[in-house]
């Protein structure tokens, strides 16, 4: 059975993750979306509302998992058995430094493949920190996030606004 990881902060999940989740989980039997627990970021949402969207999101995919891990992404694909890192690339920057994240990690762990994934073109302009500056301004972020993602988005500025005027 060939298992893929698709690593990520997902802070939010965008369409073109998704994009990346729906092609990735008809190449492989299976497919484990890994949401990093990162502390030395501010993510908007925790770890948990993330692996929760991200559930909520791709329940239909019967071969998809979501778990969260924290630390070495090798580590995290040896513990799961998975052969193969899926990595969504929009633009030539991205590339560069996925290059060399790719290589890295062969290095540490030559038995585990990086697979490139090149975004659908509608999404090539899309990231998960432009989708939040626009909703942080209260713009339209339909084109950019599924629509309950896009609620809870708005819901999570809503509130902190009404924290801030407290």
């Amino acid at each position: 059975m060939k298992t893929a990881i698709y690593p990520g902060s997902f802070d939010p999940v965008t369409l073109g993750h998704y994009d990346i989740i729906e092609r990735s989980s008809k190449i492989f039997d299976k497919l484990i979306v890994g949401v990093l627990n990162n502390s030395a970021k501010s993510p908007l949402f925790s770890v948990e509302e993330r692996v929760n969207m991200l559930k909520d999101v791709t329940s239909h995919f019967p071969n998809v998992e979501v778990q969260s891990f924290a630390g070495l992404l090798i580590d995290f694909v040896r513990s799961n058995d998975a052969n193969v890192i899926v990595r969504g690339l929009r633009a030539i920057t991205d590339f560069e430094y996925e290059l060399q994240l790719a290589q890295m990690n062969r290095v540490i762990a030559p038995e585990i493949d990086t697979l490139f994934l090149t975004t659908n073109l509608k999404y090539a302009y899309l990231s998960s920190s432009m989708a939040k500056e626009v909703a942080m301004y209260g713009g339209d972020i339909s084109s950019f996030l599924s629509p309950e993602i896009a609620e809870k988005v708005r819901e999570k500025y809503a509130a902190q606004a009404g924290q801030r005027s407290e």
